[in-house]
């Protein structure tokens, strides 16, 4: 088992402003409606994650130091996400924590329990890199042990693609043993929102618009 004080929650995150969240949503159910979604999953989300002992959580952000939202705890240890394509952030923000395992997610899968994340850490203890897959075939949570090194990570992977898995671990080192833990449902599109509130009983009473 990993030492739990040095285990790493990362949230990736952006400022929660019209037209930079949840765009493919905001042309399905408004702009309103998405940044609503969007504030309250990020809230929902960094509320429970962030008062786990068995994890140091940091909420990793392109914004200013400074900026200041509501659904960003102000207890949260914020991180910088670097510059470039979403591997190469993710890569800024492994380096440039401490050592030990590293377990990285976004803001799409508020339905997450505490017990996933804890099952990821706990397959780091054995493995080399573990993956929470994605519905769509992307996936949700990456988590790397780092007790071997990875010169390059996250090459050639075809992001917001259905091969993002796929090819996210055949980025990585052939001698990794890989694993896979609980498969989740994204949230990006109209639909995907209705199936949230369908199986898990949330966001019934969002600001949707009607038939939604």
């Amino acid at each position: 088992m990993a030492d739990r004080r040095r285990q790493h929650l990362v949230v990736m995150a952006k400022p929660p402003l019209a037209g930079r969240v949840k765009t493919r949503l905001n042309r399905e159910i408004g702009t309103a409606a998405a940044v609503w979604f969007y504030r309250h999953a990020t809230a929902r989300l960094l509320h429970r994650l962030s008062k786990d002992p068995r994890w140091t959580t940091q909420l990793a952000v392109n914004a200013s130091p400074t900026a200041r939202f509501s659904c960003w705890p102000t207890g949260v240890q914020r991180v910088s996400q670097g510059q470039g394509d979403l591997g190469q952030r993710m890569t800024h923000v492994v380096r440039s924590l401490p050592p030990g395992p590293v377990v990285i997610i976004g803001t799409d899968t508020p339905q997450l329990e505490l017990a996933d994340i804890a099952m990821a850490f706990h397959r780091l203890g054995r493995d080399d890199a573990v993956f929470g897959p994605a519905e769509d075939g992307g996936y949700w949570l990456i988590g790397l042990a780092r007790r071997r090194p990875a010169v390059s990570l996250f090459d050639g992977v075809r992001w917001s693609t259905e091969n993002a898995l796929s090819d996210t671990i055949a980025s990585l080192p052939t001698a990794f043993d890989i694993s896979t833990t609980t498969t989740l449902l994204d949230v990006d599109t109209a639909d995907d929102l209705q199936l949230l509130r369908s199986r898990h009983g949330v966001y019934r009473g969002g600001p949707w618009r009607s038939g939604r």
